[in-house]
């Protein structure tokens, strides 16, 4: 109900629930709120390799869209790569994607095992940038390049969880998280066509601020600065991404 109720008081008519990692792989809550929504909401679930397709295609039917592999170091133990390449590929015939949250230092290791998945991924926060480093680096051009050689959409998301200067005004700046800005719009600017929103409401496993959720929707002008992104970011990339073949 507080989702829904966040969903109704900040515009947005769809959204997206992803399962948090504190659940496991238990799919239970993230299911039953999906059902709830009328059709309005997608989940992304978490899976051990020994899934069946039966549960596979239950999940699909309750609208499931998509599996999360988590790489941070610091939240879960390592999973074995041939175990979550097995996920993929039980996933790939459903038309589902692999969504990956990872730091950006890890890309490099990380890269040959991403691009040998069989699906689509989505990649969480812009791959974690260290925004304290410039956006024209050597870090986040690998990103940069990673996204335009591989089927990859990026959630221009959680600046929240990327800035060193924090959620308010400083210096003069009218906005907050205003150090995250230009990775947002480098990643918009080159994939207008592949980029995702999201809260990340309810903000699990911070360990600083609350995050405001109306901040985070006075980010988005910041980093889609111009109507036709905007309409890309929020309403056409994830209906094609969620609801392929539906109007918004």
């Amino acid at each position: 109900d507080e989702l829904f109720a966040l969903r109704d008081h900040l515009g947005v008519s769809r959204n997206v629930i992803v399962q948090a990692t504190c659940h496991g792989a238990d799919n239970s809550a993230m299911v039953d709120a999906v059902q709830a929504s009328g059709g309005r909401a997608r989940g992304v679930a978490t899976v051990r390799p020994d899934v069946t397709d039966a549960e596979l295609r239950r999940l699909d039917e309750a609208g499931v869209r998509g599996v999360r592999f988590n790489f941070l170091k610091r939240l879960v133990s390592a999973a074995p790569q041939d175990d979550l390449a097995a996920i993929a590929k039980k996933i790939a015939p459903l038309g589902w994607h692999v969504v990956i949250y990872f730091e950006g230092a890890d890309l490099e290791d990380l890269e040959p095992f991403f691009g040998a998945l069989p699906t689509p991924l989505v990649v969480d926060h812009m791959g974690r940038p260290d925004v304290t480093k410039p956006v024209d680096g050597p870090e986040f051009g690998r990103f940069l390049r990673f996204v335009n050689s591989n089927d990859v959409w990026v959630k221009v998301s959680c600046p929240e969880r990327l800035s060193a200067t924090g959620p308010f005004a400083l210096d003069g700046e009218q906005h907050a998280y205003s150090d995250a800005v230009p990775f947002g719009r480098r990643v918009i600017e080159e994939f207008p066509d592949r980029v995702l929103w999201g809260t990340d409401w309810p903000h699990p496993n911070l360990t600083g601020h609350m995050p405001d959720d109306g901040l985070l929707v006075d980010y988005i002008p910041q980093v889609a600065v111009t109507p036709e992104q905007q309409h890309k970011l929020l309403v056409a990339n994830p209906m094609r991404l969620y609801w392929p073949g539906e109007d918004a």
